[in-house]
């Protein structure tokens, strides 16, 4: 299971990012008494008591941006809403309600996510008392917070750790998640007439979805199940994405959202290319979509019949120079329309799932980093020793390690991909993405002083 994310939504300036500020213990978000700072998403992994979980930070509804970005606002916070376990609904104690608080409201009411209402700005205990008039908003659970006063962080953490949902769908059992086996939802996504819905049609092996030559033709998402050797799929196929400029009206709009927002539903993600085509700007974006999202992904480069003298060495060497950060991605050749290489597509589609799903032991986890820290320490920074004291894994799809470690700061970039290969290498996570965060060392974990390059250091003196 994925680590479950809190999203911090309400209208603008309510104190949002004050308020995932406070509870990180540390700046995030930018804060300032301009409405509409935030627009993207801002995320910091949290821990607190046993139990790991992403504050998401997002724009305020409503806001009228004034670099006319605010529909792509509006988009970043739906997804945010989308990817939520937990939802928390912010309002201003001091001004009361306003007109936006209303509309916040009968959007989240259409949601059905866990709610809780952080009435903010409650300087003093005095104004609890006149807050009632927000209980007309919704239903959920209510809690009075102060970032100013720093009142009842404590108790706003405990009910967002009442409220997440159960750590597990299974069983846990000697670190391993025992769960019924999920249908695999696979997402085929790509710019127009790469042949999606040819392909969809090689899965169904009917005619289930319109296949044209005329470029756009799927407008919305379908799902489309099937069956292969006795196992359950979803197919999830997706409207060709153009570029921003190139589309027209809003119906080619919602479907570059609900394109987006497949990606999101999806276990794996099947990026088509044409193999009589070059890589566009469009190709880019999509990728991007995808390395965001964390979501396993296979380059699948269609119309392999069409491709004359070029190899399947020189599309994947191109593919890898165009997305260096993505080279774990596997990469299938097909030729949907004459079903070739369907099923072992299906096949791969399945090992990558598995992958995204491994969890592997924290002895495990550490034995691997001691391993690559006595191969090639961390260089030093400023004079200060980089050190990491334990590492683990917190969740899966995507795997997800938490290194507890001195200071985040000291660790170059270079090591930590350095670091990330390492872990393909070792670990069960050759083809997925990996998330990996560094986290200074809490004050419960102080009687672990020693780090795990100095455990090296010891066996080695020992032996």
């Amino acid at each position: 299971m994925s680590v479950p994310k809190v999203a911090i939504v309400g209208r603008p300036n309510v104190g949002k990012s004050s308020l995932l500020n406070w509870l990180a213990g540390k700046r995030i978000s930018v804060v300032d008494p301009m409405s509409g700072v935030t627009r993207d998403r801002v995320t910091y992994l949290m821990h607190e008591g046993d139990r790991y979980f992403e504050l998401v930070d997002t724009g305020g509804i409503g806001i009228v941006d004034r670099d006319d970005l605010s529909a792509d606002i509006d988009h970043q916070i739906q997804v945010g809403i989308d990817e939520a376990a937990l939802i928390l609904f912010v309002v201003d104690g001091q001004t009361g309600i306003a007109n936006l608080d209303i509309d916040v409201a009968d959007r989240l009411r259409r949601i059905e996510k866990p709610l809780l209402m952080v009435i903010n700005k409650c300087d003093s205990p005095s104004l609890d008392d006149d807050v009632s008039e927000f209980y007309r908003l919704t239903d959920a659970p209510v809690i009075c917070t102060s970032v100013k006063g720093g009142r009842n962080r404590k108790q706003l953490l405990d009910q967002i750790l009442e409220m997440l949902p159960d750590e597990d769908d299974g069983e846990r059992r000697d670190g391993e998640i025992l769960a019924a086996e999920p249908e695999l939802k696979l997402a085929i996504v790509g710019r127009r007439n790469v042949g999606k819905s040819t392909f969809i049609n090689a899965l169904a092996e009917t005619d289930r979805m319109i296949v044209s030559e005329v470029a756009g033709t799927t407008r919305d998402s379908v799902d489309i199940h099937f069956e292969l050797d006795g196992k359950s799929f979803t197919a999830i196929d997706t409207p060709g994405v153009r570029k921003r400029k190139s589309l027209e009206g809003s119906v080619e709009w919602y479907g570059l959202s609900r394109a987006k927002r497949s990606v999101r539903r999806a276990n794996v993600v099947l990026m088509f290319f044409d193999a009589t085509e070059t890589i566009s700007r469009v190709d880019k974006q999509l990728v991007e979509e995808i390395a965001e999202h964390h979501k396993p992904c296979i380059f699948v480069v269609n119309k392999w019949d069409l491709a004359g003298d070029m190899t399947m060495d020189r599309w994947a060497e191109y593919l890898s120079r165009q997305f260096a950060m993505m080279r774990h991605v596997p990469i299938a050749f097909v030729t949907a329309q004459q079903q070739r290489n369907v099923k072992k597509l299906i096949n791969l589609a399945q090992t990558i799932y598995k992958q995204a799903r491994e969890r592997v032991s924290t002895a495990k986890v550490n034995t691997v980093v001691r391993a690559a820290i006595k191969n090639n320490p961390p260089p030093h920074r400023k004079n200060r020793r980089p050190k990491i004291y334990y590492g683990t894994q917190v969740s899966t799809e995507p795997p997800t390690i938490v290194l507890k470690c001195n200071d985040p700061k000291l660790f170059d970039p270079s090591w930590k991909r350095y670091l990330l290969g390492v872990f393909r290498e070792e670990l069960p996570f050759q083809e997925v993405p990996i998330r990996l965060y560094l986290r200074p060392r809490q004050k419960r974990d102080e009687d672990l002083t020693v780090s795990l390059e100095d455990q090296a250091e010891l066996a080695d003196e020992e032996s």
